[in-house]
């Protein structure tokens, strides 16, 4: 490809110079910098959570969170660039300590699993404690990062946490099946086929591209079919944030899984029966992409301004009194440009990120 460039490819400081992308030594260098101020920035939030837990709480979950979909679905490489976790968890390979193991396709599809699993459990944790207790966020976000650190610290490059066990991951997969931009490759200094296949550099990659273990695929269709009902039925609850029993418990998980279900009796139906050809199931997932990504943002808008199903609950700024009700165009809007994004838009088959140069491998 005609790179320049200083590397030790053990430890990973390969530092390309000029790739046919147009990366720089300056560019690579404002990513990294971005990636570490990002990083602090997780410092300052996980501290904040707990020395003043209102505003740690407003910051993540009515400030970064709500935002984190719509990121995604637009640009998901972007944020796989900066993602503080994933920062985290290569620090070991950065420093050298990492024991570099290879996954396994089976381990690979356990991982993926648990990731998935990891996601649905922790999502209506959020009624019960995490919404309103910020040292039980921050200890979360804590327990998380040392996991990340110490599957980097054991696997190859970003197999263990970043395309692995991250309960974003599955997220990442069904929302950025349509990306409007392809961006640099900013963690990678060159392709070490640390998993296949590789969902950075995988043209229109959606859940069901996955490896060959049955329990993979299983897992991306209960992610691709089950998510839009989980969002649905998880709004259908307040926060409890008074003492909180068995019955709470039971209404906060079977709320979602149950709603969860019934969108997967749909999807399945649809994916055996109606849409048969390649083509047509690759629409069926971005349908329900938008389903639950304008599902989340039908509620998700009118709750931050205190317009939500349940008064109080995830609101940012209270705007009930300037307002007799909220716009309908709150909910239209989001619908419309979701909808349009991500089943009606013409887009090329585009991936995340371009592929790491100096390397023969090349996905897609």
């Amino acid at each position: 490809m005609g790179n320049s460039a200083s590397s030790n490819p053990r430890h990973g400081w390969h530092v390309p110079i000029r790739s046919d992308f147009g990366s720089s030594a300056f560019a690579l260098a404002f990513w990294k910098g971005v990636q570490y101020l990002a990083l602090l920035g997780g410092v300052a939030l996980v501290a904040t959570l707990v020395t003043r837990p209102a505003l740690g709480l407003d910051i993540l979950w009515n400030g970064l969170i709500p935002a984190a979909p719509a990121l995604i679905v637009i640009a998901p490489g972007l944020w796989r660039n900066i993602c503080p976790m994933a920062t985290f968890s290569l620090l070991p390979r950065r420093l050298g300590i990492s024991m570099r193991s290879r996954l396994s396709h089976r381990s690979a599809a356990i991982l993926g699993a648990a990731s998935l699993t990891a996601l649905l459990l922790i999502v209506p944790l959020r009624h019960l404690s995490l919404n309103t207790d910020g040292p039980m966020t921050a200890l979360m976000l804590v327990a998380a990062a040392l996991v990340a650190f110490a599957l980097g610290a054991a696997t190859e490059w970003r197999s263990g946490w970043c395309n692995g066990l991250c309960p974003i991951h599955p997220a990442e997969k069904l929302y950025g099946q349509a990306p409007a931009v392809t961006v640099i490759n900013a963690r990678c200094d060159a392709c070490h086929q640390c998993s296949t296949p590789c969902p950075d550099s995988k043209r229109s990659m959606h859940p069901l591209i996955t490896g060959p273990s049955r329990l993979a695929q299983a897992t991306a269709h209960v992610m691709a079919g089950g998510f839009a009902g989980f969002i649905w039925g998880w709004y259908r609850l307040p926060d409890f944030a008074g003492g909180v029993g068995a019955a709470e418990i039971f209404a906060t998980y079977a709320w979602p899984f149950g709603a969860g279900l019934a969108s997967l009796a749909i999807y399945g139906i649809a994916y055996r029966w109606v849409f048969l050809d390649r083509a047509d199931r690759q629409r069926l997932l971005r349908l329900f992409a938008a389903a639950a990504v304008c599902t989340y943002y039908w509620y998700r808008i009118p709750a931050l301004a205190g317009f939500g199903p349940h008064p109080g609950s995830g609101m940012l700024v209270d705007m009930t009194e300037a307002w007799p009700t909220l716009p309908a165009w709150s909910h239209v809007a989001t619908t419309t440009f979701f909808c349009w994004f991500l089943m009606i838009r013409r887009d090329p088959a585009r991936s995340w990120m371009h592929r790491p140069p100096d390397t023969a491998y090349h996905e897609g």
